[in-house]
């Protein structure tokens, strides 16, 4: 169970979805990922098309996450609702907006979820085993992408429900004033920061490791990240097309 190996600090593979079809969840399947996250930020994924993704990835025995497009009430209510085993929150900045995002997950006393009765309580048939799941098994995942958030990090990390980071390589760099340069110095020792706070606290240290290159996630697991996304669909795709048609010039010059 993903929530057990989170909790335990035990490594977690997934992927990266941004495209729209169901057959991308059915390809990514065959590689073993444990769970896949649905983009709903940074793409054209709406709401219809998350909820087919997430069945699709759950009949697939995968966990679907979904990355919602902001850490807002509604956005977390709906794609929970749909069916979702967790969601990923960009741009947790501070303690309090860690706590909000707890609170739109989970329903009172825990926290302040609107009730109601859609695909996830079973259309009305499975509220209360609904209720108990999301308190033992809905995962929350604060996706550290902004230089406040590092200088936060232990405030955020104290928050109980969080069940762990994902740094954004591309928005932290950003927020640093040189967006897409990760591997500058000053960048590096702002995601060694929230490595050394996840261990103090025993939360997963996650990264997305936007490369496909699979070197570039061992290296990511030899330094201890333990909640791994592994890149994202289009440069799968992409990436094994370039390097097929490189190769097929090559021969022919």
């Amino acid at each position: 169970m993903l929530k057990n190996k989170l909790q335990n600090n035990q490594l977690t593979v997934g992927s990266w979805i941004t495209m729209g079809n169901a057959s991308v969840v059915e390809v990514m399947a065959t590689a073993g990922f444990e769970w896949l996250c649905i983009d709903m930020e940074h793409t054209s994924i709406d709401l219809s098309t998350a909820k087919m993704l997430i069945t699709t990835i759950q009949a697939n025995n995968m966990k679907a996450l979904v990355r919602v497009s902001k850490n807002e009430e509604v956005a977390i209510k709906k794609v929970m609702d749909m069916g979702a085993d967790g969601i990923i929150v960009p741009m947790v900045k501070s303690k309090e907006e860690a706590q909000m995002a707890v609170d739109f997950v989970k329903y009172p006393p825990t926290g302040k979820r609107g009730v109601g009765l859609y695909r996830a309580q079973g259309y009305g048939t499975k509220f209360e085993e609904y209720k108990k799941w999301v308190e033992e098994e809905a995962v929350i995942i604060a996706q550290i992408e902004h230089i406040e958030a590092v200088e936060n990090i232990e405030e955020i990390l104290s928050v109980e429900g969080i069940d762990g980071t994902i740094v954004g390589p591309y928005d932290l760099s950003g927020s640093m004033g040189v967006p897409g340069d990760y591997f500058r110095d000053d960048v590096q020792e702002a995601i060694i920061r929230v490595k050394n706070a996840c261990k103090k606290y025993n939360k997963p240290y996650g990264f997305h490791v936007i490369e496909s290159d699979p070197s570039k996630l061992q290296s990511r697991i030899d330094e201890g990240c333990t909640f791994l996304a592994y890149s994202v669909d289009f440069f799968f795709l992409g990436d094994m097309a370039r390097e097929g048609m490189n190769k097929i010039k090559e021969g022919l010059k």
